[in-house]
């Protein structure tokens, strides 16, 4: 960043009642519409879901930008940022963005989501420039009627320093294979390199499937999984909230509800057989901590509704926890298909946020597996 200015000058800070006049000014000076008003400006002072910060420079209000917080999500969306026409190219909208970032971040916030008009071409640069990334387009968007590119960043990273390797992403090839998509991650963080995915997803997902029978193919389960880990030489721990056949309450007809039934024998049996742990407890957040840091990883099954409103089992890698987020690497590219394979590797979601996708269907199913490498 470029400051032509003494950089040293340049800051900023919370607004306050007195600069309502000046932000007032800068919004007609930098806007020929869809300008936020005086009572717009003193409205979000109180709102306690929104954060209004100006930029000074050597004493000068300069700038600002306008976040605001949806209750009960990990976004944050920068509604408006502002620059007076006197100090641009001077780096002072990259630091104000910057800002909006540091900012949303303090309140747990994973992305940072923006909307630029498709002609603002100057903005645009500068949003890639700093990683942010087309999602959608909002068509007559403006009060003239012209569209908006939305945007957004993935502003809260894992600490990387703090682990002597990361997880490697590998992602699932198929609609159905997730599952072993993260075994495969798994595998390869205990052994790197000693397992190729294209050669093995779909041999493990024959071994694990659980003959899903409601449209497609059929989908992974846990004493499946795990018996896939152990027969590639690593010891697995299966934690259930319930025993029987899984993925039931989906299925209406009472053959296929036998068929379902027979093939959770014959994994319950050989589970056995392999003297494979299954522990009938829910693995609560510090439960999870306490496996990652014995030198276990876990598989979960989530339900993906708390992220894009389906209903679909999924699993994912739990590969670390903090103080206010579990880490995933998720296999499934399909909703984020703009992201490359290192935005993908320990995706942060709140706690509260884990907690609610952790379980599965209408009987609340919760399973995970706890896989750790056999040291020869």
């Amino acid at each position: 960043m470029a400051v032509n200015k003494s950089e040293a000058s340049l800051v900023s800070r919370l607004a306050t009642a007195s600069d309502v006049s000046a932000l007032v000014a800068l919004e007609l000076a930098c806007f020929n519409s869809d300008r936020l008003s005086v009572r717009s400006f003193k409205r979000f002072l109180r709102e306690k879901r929104s954060d209004l910060y100006v930029a000074e420079l050597g004493g000068v209000l300069v700038g600002y930008f306008l976040l605001l917080y949806r209750r009960g999500t990990s976004l944050a969306r920068l509604y408006s940022l502002a620059v007076s026409p006197d100090y641009r190219k001077q780096g002072i909208a990259e630091f104000l963005l910057q800002q909006a970032e540091q900012t949303a971040a303090t309140r747990n916030c994973v992305l940072l989501r923006l909307e630029v008009r498709q002609d603002n071409v100057a903005a645009i640069r500068l949003y890639q420039k700093l990683h942010y990334h087309e999602f959608a387009v909002k068509h007559d968007f403006y009060e003239d009627h012209s569209d908006a590119i939305c945007m957004q960043k993935q502003i809260i990273q894992f600490d990387s320093s703090s682990v002597r390797r990361q997880v490697p992403y590998i992602q699932q090839t198929t609609p159905f294979t997730c599952g072993p998509a993260c075994l495969l991650m798994v595998f390869n963080y205990f052994k790197p390199g000693q397992f190729v995915p294209y050669a093995l997803e779909i041999d493990i997902w024959r071994e694990a499937t659980t003959i899903f029978m409601t449209s497609g193919h059929g989908g992974c389960g846990p004493r499946g999984l795990a018996l896939a880990a152990v027969k590639r030489g690593f010891a697995a721990e299966i934690y259930l909230n319930k025993d029987g056949p899984l993925f039931t309450d989906t299925v209406r007809s009472e053959v296929k509800k036998q068929i379902l039934q027979r093939v959770h024998e014959s994994f319950r049996q050989k589970v056995q057989q392999k003297a494979i742990p299954v522990q009938l407890k829910e693995l609560t957040i510090d439960d999870i901590k306490q496996l990652l840091h014995q030198g276990a990883l876990l598989l979960a099954l989530i339900s993906t509704w708390q992220f894009d409103k389906s209903k679909a089992p999924h699993w994912v890698v739990v590969c670390a926890v903090d103080e206010h987020f579990v880490y995933l690497n998720d296999p499934d590219t399909e909703d984020i298909p703009w992201l490359s394979p290192a935005e993908r590797q320990y995706i942060p979601v709140e706690h509260s946020v884990f907690n609610k996708a952790f379980s599965y269907g209408k009987n609340r199913l919760k399973a995970a597996i706890a896989i750790r490498n056999v040291k020869p």
